[in-house]
């Protein structure tokens, strides 16, 4: 199970940088010049980031309290796409947000990759960490796959605009949410995975939501 990562280079994103291609929308910037970032939706101080633990340990002490928790072992590759298509079956995906922790390598795109192809999605797919959003999709459903690891702070979520994605039905995943601190919205699913050995996973899934209590508690564990 291997996971690319090779983010040497640090870029501070600025508005009408980030972008994505959609099969059907085409290119889109998410946010335009006239987007007021003071308004009543994102004129909140910042807070501290959420997980301030180890990556690839859960935090004790996370506002968002967990309504359940689970752990598993990931022995290969195999057994990691069939957790996947377990995930992907369960009808309270379409519209979750779910947050992947992790060291580098720890294997969260590979997961994401199984997921992606459980749920129907074809041809390549690209990690986002240079991107930071990849979109999908498939049999209906609209998936954006993010990848925060190269923010330098967390306002730069609020400057790309995902605000109005996070609000607009669909399949959010996404890896290093730490880095955008406490303006993303509440995981229903938090995923931390931690490399035993090259195959190996140790994986502990927290609920957060109660469509992520009901989502977790769906899974053959």
């Amino acid at each position: 199970m291997k996971s690319v990562r090779k983010p040497f280079e640090q870029t501070v994103f600025r508005r009408r940088q980030i972008h994505a291609c959609h099969a059907n929308l085409g290119k889109s910037q998410f946010a335009s010049p006239e987007l007021n970032l003071r308004n009543e939706l994102t004129a909140a101080p910042h807070h501290p980031q959420i997980v301030e633990t180890s990556a690839s340990t859960p935090a004790e002490n996370s506002p968002h309290a967990a309504l359940a928790r689970t752990q598993s072992h990931w022995a290969s590759e195999s057994e990691t796409e069939a957790f996947a298509r377990q995930v992907a079956a369960r009808p309270e995906l379409r519209n979750a947000f779910i947050t992947l922790h992790g060291d580098l390598g720890a294997g969260k795109t590979s997961f994401v990759r199984h997921l992606l192809r459980a749920l129907g999605v074809t041809g390549r797919i690209k990690s986002p960490t240079y991107a930071v959003v990849e979109p999908h999709e498939a049999n209906s459903l609209n998936i954006w796959h993010f990848d925060f690891y190269r923010f330098n702070d967390p306002r730069e979520w609020e400057d790309a605009g995902f605000r109005d994605i996070f609000a607009s039905d669909g399949l959010k995943l996404a890896e290093w949410p730490e880095k955008a601190g406490s303006l993303i919205p509440t995981a229903d699913i938090a995923i931390y995975i931690e490399a035993l050995d090259d195959q190996k996973r140790r994986v502990t899934l927290e609920a957060r939501t109660v469509s992520g209590r009901n989502l977790l508690q769906g899974l053959n564990i």
